[in-house]
């Protein structure tokens, strides 16, 4: 079975790269970049999560999704919508909900910055906008007691904008672990790589699924 990891908006499919290399099963890790999945539509979640469907709809066998920030609501959307598809879920840094004040002061940041500082994220300025206003007002969370598969949560210790969702999340997701990265920030798999492929290689074990 393929594990995919998912990438958030402020980065790229690379940002894996240093997790990968401590992962067992290395060969059976796919990290698809954002940007491709929209196969030139519009930039929107919709969209996004449609793209993300059809890529997961071409590997066979049930999935093991990770993702971070807005990976994590992709997988996290997905497993709501396709919970036959699923092996098990991990969450990292990931928003419960979009609350509609967080994202108009986060696009007034955007604003002001050059075209040139988007080029290491997932999106282009426009697209980064198009898509952040298409996720206002989006709440997963209210969903979470849905997923069916076998969840964990992390989050870093210093990301304190997401250490609630996470706990929520945790609390809500049936039979959930919930872990806290000592030390790290938002971006987990940059920042604590070796530790996070130690958890997630841990916790594909203890559910007996490794490919």
């Amino acid at each position: 079975m393929k594990k995919i990891l998912i990438h958030g908006s402020g980065h790229k499919a690379d940002s894996w790269r240093q997790t990968v290399s401590h992962m067992a099963g290395g060969e059976d890790i796919l990290c698809p970049e954002l940007s491709a999945l929209l196969r030139g539509r519009p930039a929107s979640f919709e969209n996004l999560s449609a793209g993300f469907a059809e890529y997961c709809g071409r590997l066979d066998g049930p999935l093991h999704l990770c993702g971070l920030s807005l990976g994590g609501i992709l997988a996290l959307d997905y497993a709501l919508r396709f919970p036959e598809r699923m092996a098990t879920l991990a969450l990292i840094g990931t928003p419960d909900r979009i609350p509609r004040l967080a994202f108009a002061l986060q696009n007034l940041v955007f604003r002001l910055l050059p075209r040139s500082a988007f080029a290491s994220m997932a999106f282009d300025k426009r697209d980064t906008f198009a898509l952040g206003g298409s996720m206002a007002g989006l709440d997963l969370g209210s969903r979470a007691e849905e997923v069916r598969c076998p969840a964990l949560v992390l989050c870093g210790e210093k990301d304190r904008a997401n250490l609630p969702a996470a706990r929520r999340l945790a609390e809500t997701i049936p039979g959930a672990e919930l872990r806290v990265l000592p030390g790290a920030g938002h971006v987990v798999n940059e920042e604590a790589p070796a530790e996070l492929a130690r958890l997630l290689d841990g916790f594909y074990a203890r559910h007996g699924r490794t490919p």
